[in-house]
This record gives structure tokens, sequence and C-alpha cells, in this order.
């Protein structure tokens, strides 16, 4: 058995189960947990393993706190892209249909915006369901949303 084996079967419980204390739910403590994982696979090297598992257990809580910031983050672009007056049919489609109508959208951001504000997909999800990297799909959301804002600030449009 490798070092890292020994390692990961050593420390997976509690890393995953501090992750859960953090987060409450099972399919981020499991992201968390594989990317403490990830990171100690990578610096393996580097780390006194006197460290661990607090070394783990920090980049699980820095990973943790990221996430909360970017969902802080889409929250408020979100609310910053609701409608001034409430459409007459179903918000979604209402959505839908403005996002379809914006000629300055590239048919890739239009898809991430789709999927992440319509279907409610995570990045996570959505870089799994279009091959793209979770850093892009978080950069064409990014380029999208002021995209976008820019066109509702616009009058007319």
């Amino acid at each position: 058995m490798t070092e890292f084996e020994s390692l990961y079967r050593q420390h997976a419980q509690a890393v995953f189960r501090f992750a859960m204390s953090i987060t409450r739910r099972k399919e981020i403590a499991e992201d968390l947990t594989s990317e403490a994982f990830l990171a100690l696979h990578r610096e393996l090297a580097s780390i006194d393993q006197s460290q661990l598992p607090a070394w783990l257990l920090t980049v699980v809580r820095n990973r943790a706190r990221n996430l909360w910031r970017h969902h802080v983050i889409e929250e408020r672009y979100a609310a910053e892209m609701k409608p001034a007056s409430p459409p007459a049919v179903s918000p979604a489609s209402s959505l839908e249909e403005w996002i379809l109508a914006n000629p300055g959208l590239k048919p890739v951001h239009r898809l991430c915006v789709m999927l992440r504000y319509v279907s409610g997909m995570t990045r996570a999800e959505i870089a799994a369901e279009t091959g793209l990297s979770e850093t892009q799909v978080k950069g064409h959301l990014q380029y999208a949303l002021t995209l976008l804002r820019k066109a509702h600030e616009r009058p007319g449009a």
C-alpha cells in the first residue's frame, strides 16, 4: 500500500464527517473531501505528516468558505437579474425567454446560464453535463451575467 493510500484510509472518515458537519449536504461534503485529498496528493512531498489531519480539515474549511462566498455572489446576481415587473407567464419561462432573446450571449454562455438559473443546476453539475471545467463554467456564468445585467439596464432592452 502506498503512503497516500495509507493516509487516505487513516483520515478519510474524519475529513468527511467534518465536511458533513459544516455543510450538512452529503454531495458537497463528498466534493470537499475529494478536493482535500487531491490537494494532499499534490502536496504530499512538502507536507509534514504530523500536521495531518489538521491540514486536511483546514483545506476542507477553506474550500467550504469559498463555496459559500460564491453562492452568496451568485444569489446576489440572480436577485439583480429579476425583472422589475412580474411577468404574466411563469417566472422560469420568462427568464428562459429573456435569456434566449439576448443576442449578446454566445451559445456556451446561454447554455451555462440556462442550466444554472432555469434548471437550477450547480456549477459542478453543469461542468459534468457540458464537459467544461468548473472554472470555465464559473467564468462563462460571470461573463454572461455581466452581459445580461448590461442588457437589463439599457432602456428598451
